[in-house]
């Protein structure tokens, strides 16, 4: 197995955004297993909070859309200082509060979405020093939705045993 990934196109069409996507993914599988033996790849893990990862899903959300793609210049959701591990600890948090803020994360997103000309509309990505794609950016959503997504399975089914979409 490989550990090396490569990172999706930033600005280029359709097909090759999705296909690298694909094989980022592949790939991530990969690597997310190599090194452990067979008992390590049967081992039940321990779950982190699930509302952690709605709060985290806000600070996503935001940062992808309104700062990269729309440009604003505003913190993230939970730390002035640009600490995205903040989001992760919920142990003050509450449904209302996180599920509000990714609610009004997403109706942000939605609309600057639905304005933007077409999918070769490009805002700036500072972390990587790059113009980057409404497309890539929708699509890095996709995968981070999924990521988290499967997470959230494990977590649902660690708390009440519910399983499945």
């Amino acid at each position: 197995m490989s550990d090396e990934r490569i990172g999706p196109p930033l600005l280029r069409g359709e097909r090759e955004t999705v296909r690298a996507f694909l094989d980022f993914h592949r790939a991530t599988l990969a690597m997310k297993c190599d090194g452990l033996s067979d008992e390590d790849l049967r081992r039940q893990s321990m779950p982190p909070s699930t509302l952690g990862l709605v709060r985290h899903m806000a600070e996503v959300e935001r940062t992808w859309f309104r700062r990269v793609i729309n440009g604003e210049d505003i913190p993230l959701v939970w730390s002035d200082e640009g600490d995205y591990q903040v989001a992760y600890d919920a142990s003050a948090s509450t449904r209302l509060d996180a599920f509000g803020a990714w609610q009004r994360e997403v109706e942000h997103s939605r609309r600057i979405e639905e304005k933007a000309e077409s999918l070769d509309v490009t805002g700036y990505q500072p972390r990587w020093g790059e113009q980057v794609s409404l497309r890539l950016v929708m699509l890095h959503m996709v995968h981070e939705y999924a990521r988290h997504n499967g997470h959230a399975d494990f977590l649902r089914e660690g708390i009440d045993g519910t399983v499945g979409a």
